[in-house]
């Protein structure tokens, strides 16, 4: 990549959409009615964060599918461990503060998975902060399948395995999502699966606007399955719970202009398009179909 195209385009890898996520974090937080507070997340995000945002097409517009998302993994993380989760395996974790910011029990143990680089970012930031729980970070690539059922193997020995997957599954191709949701039900032997998924219809809602950017900063969109269910099930998960980005925006007053005149307007759709709309873009919450079934 050029000078001019990093100047135009400032996303180089999948790494750096954790900057530009991380500024939407950070202006909520510094919102008086906001909805989660990460007081890291400016830090974290640096002037670098904010030149991605001031940069990708409607940047600031598009900010409300990102806090929604993380408002809602917040509250299911919180529902997985009143349920027993005890050990919370954070994959791809990027600048994710939750460990800090949330409140959590002091017994649970949380891992912090990313590549090494990443992982020493925010441990340089993150010095001179006491984590809320046991903290460990990782530094791990779990394309290595040695590297994956290490870290897999030690989180299952630390209790009930709650998996979290937030901006990941969508820049992996399918038979590596494929591979990831068979070791972390067969090695992880994790009890809870919360993740954001996307559909062929919002990646074509995203096609002339961040799409190509991210495409040219190698960071592509990979992942939407059509039929979640049909993709996963025979991998061992169901899904418990399905958070719609769009109906949680409503609820969390987070949403686009003029989202409850265009939600009128969805009423008028057929039962099968309403619910393809719903599904675009949301938060799951899966669980192994033995854990289901009873």
């Amino acid at each position: 990549m050029t000078d001019t195209d990093t100047e135009t385009n400032p996303i180089r890898n999948v790494s750096d959409t954790a900057l530009w996520v991380a500024v939407y974090r950070a202006m909520e937080s510094e919102r008086r009615d906001a909805i989660f507070n990460d007081p890291f997340a400016r830090r974290m995000a640096g002037e670098r964060g904010q030149s991605i945002v001031d940069t990708m097409p409607r940047g600031k517009d598009l900010a409300w599918a990102m806090i929604v998302r993380t408002a809602v993994m917040d509250e299911l993380i919180l529902k997985c461990i009143a349920e027993g989760a005890t050990s919370v395996l954070n994959l791809a974790a990027g600048l994710d503060t939750r460990a800090y910011r949330m409140d959590l029990p002091e017994h649970i143990r949380w891992f912090h998975v990313d590549f090494p680089p990443m992982v020493d970012y925010v441990k340089e930031k993150m010095a001179d902060e006491v984590p809320r729980c046991h903290l460990t970070y990782v530094a791990a690539d779990l394309r290595l399948p040695e590297q994956r059922d290490a870290v897999f193997k030690t989180a299952a020995s630390h209790g009930p395995v709650l998996v979290v997957t937030e901006g990941l599954l969508v820049y992996l191709p399918p038979e590596d999502v494929s591979k990831l949701a068979k070791a972390l039900h067969e090695t992880a032997q994790a009890r809870w699966w919360i993740s954001d998924l996307a559909t062929p219809l919002l990646l074509k809602r995203l096609a002339k606007s961040w799409s190509s950017k991210l495409k040219q900063g190698n960071a592509p969109f990979l992942f939407a399955p059509a039929d979640a269910a049909a993709f996963f099930n025979p991998l061992g998960w169901n899904e418990t719970e399905f958070r719609s980005s769009w109906t949680e925006s409503l609820r969390l007053k987070r949403h686009i202009r003029y989202a409850r005149f265009w939600n009128v307007l969805l009423k008028f759709n057929s039962k099968a398009q309403r619910a393809e709309a719903l599904r675009m873009s949301g938060i799951t919450l899966m669980q192994p179909s033995h854990d289901a079934e009873k």
